[in-house]
């Protein structure tokens, strides 16, 4: 007999508190798929905040669980480096023969700073204000659109289509083409060892050179040029940027197209989830619409987007009471963090009207804090105003299905049901 969603949670974290410490591993895959990951955090978080763990599928790792300590490391670039030439920013390695992405969020400064710098103006707070009718016509086009009295796949008629068409404007990419871009940020972070499902590695290098090909050509139109206001054209006529390596323009690609896809992507799914598991926050929605700025805040927090974020240390330093030594690799586990209670009061539960909703780890904090974080909240915020003039009911019809991975925490499948 299948166990319920309760049942799995329980003895998951029965577990949890029964597993000698030393062999606890968060970073299991399977821990993600079936959503029981939050219950090792607890413990590590209660009796091995800085813990160290001898993966077999990582390596030997720190794992960072408290709020405190994470901003330590994430605000500590001068001893904590996210450099791919150290490691780079997760905590699994490439495949064998492959080399790691040179992307903006992979480095240090100055590099960092400069080509980050080139991308920040399509998120300044005037573009976004000319975004914000596009993004809402879009969105009730595909609210409008959604079927009544049938069941769908959430994930795929509204995070996904949403998504991508967001990011074909941002890099002004052929609309008829923009699948493409959710399916190449899905192998980009695709990693056999991980996930048996995903593409082998002569699967997924071929597809990310059927990127690289489509780019080129979209960059070399934009070179050639007057200087636009899309992502291609920025990079293409920055000074720091226009004469990137192709690596690193691969790179930064892949940056900002899982970027631009996964926060979003699957905080729109994570949060209808949230309200269907949680029916009296929405009621406090239903009644009180004003609260949607408040309640993205809570749902990024509550979804945790990216579960972590790695760092090497570049010198031997002192974290929690260890001794973290030169070249150690040090997870940030931004998922524990949001769920710790000493930071932030009633952590484990979701409440859309929480004080400080914006205190929370899940863009990350000091210089490699999410560039995007304004758009995806202006996203959010008008598909939940939308939602709340359509529909005064979802329903969740089944349990969803989580990717398997513990870097995106993100779904695949969530099935709903709008009454007719």
């Amino acid at each position: 007999m299948k166990l319920s969603q309760a049942e799995i949670q329980a003895s998951a974290r029965a577990e949890a508190f029964a597993m000698p410490i030393e062999q606890i591993d968060p970073g299991s895959p399977a821990y993600f798929e079936n959503d029981t990951v939050v219950h090792y955090f607890e413990r590590l978080r209660r009796d091995d905040p800085v813990h160290h763990c001898d993966s077999a599928l990582y390596g030997p790792y720190w794992s960072v669980t408290r709020f405190q300590d994470i901003m330590q490391v994430d605000t500590n670039h001068g001893i904590y480096s996210s450099d791919w030439t150290n490691g780079g920013i997760a905590i699994t390695e490439p495949p064998p023969g492959e080399a790691k992405l040179q992307m903006f969020i992979a480095m240090d400064p100055p590099r960092h700073d400069v080509q980050r710098k080139a991308v920040q103006p399509i998120v300044a707070p005037g573009n976004l204000a000319n975004m914000q009718n596009l993004i809402r016509e879009r969105t009730c086009k595909v609210l409008d659109g959604l079927p009544r009295g049938e069941t769908f796949n959430w994930v795929e008629h509204v995070s996904i289509e949403l998504t991508t068409l967001m990011l074909a404007t941002l890099f002004d990419f052929p609309i008829e083409d923009r699948h493409l871009l959710t399916h190449w940020s899905d192998v980009a972070t695709a990693n056999k060892d991980v996930d048996p499902n995903a593409p082998t590695r002569e699967e997924r290098l071929a597809e990310l050179q059927k990127m690289a090909a489509y780019f080129t050509r979209l960059w070399n139109e934009r070179v050639n040029s007057s200087p636009g206001s899309d992502l291609i054209s920025m990079m293409a006529h920055n000074p720091e940027t226009r004469n990137m390596s192709p690596q690193e323009f691969m790179g930064n690609l892949v940056l900002l197209i899982v970027g631009g896809n996964d926060t979003t992507r699957n905080s729109m799914t994570g949060g209808l989830l949230a309200l269907h598991n949680n029916p009296a926050e929405w009621d406090k929605l239903r009644n009180n619409p004003a609260l949607v700025d408040n309640m993205v805040s809570e749902i990024i927090r509550w979804q945790t987007p990216l579960a972590h974020m790695r760092r090497t240390a570049l010198q031997d330093t002192e974290l929690g009471g260890k001794q973290i030594k030169k070249g150690d690799k040090v997870v940030m586990w931004y998922l524990s963090g949001n769920r710790d209670e000493e930071a932030i009061p009633n952590a484990s539960q979701f409440i859309i009207d929480r004080p400080r909703a914006r205190q929370h780890l899940s863009f990350g904090f000091g210089i490699h804090r999410c560039v995007g974080n304004r758009l995806a909240e202006m996203q959010l915020r008008i598909l939940w105003e939308e939602i709340h003039k359509r529909f005064p009911v979802i329903e969740v019809v089944a349990d969803p299905v989580r990717v398997r991975s513990p870097f995106v925490r993100g779904f695949t499948e969530l099935m709903v049901r709008i009454p007719t």
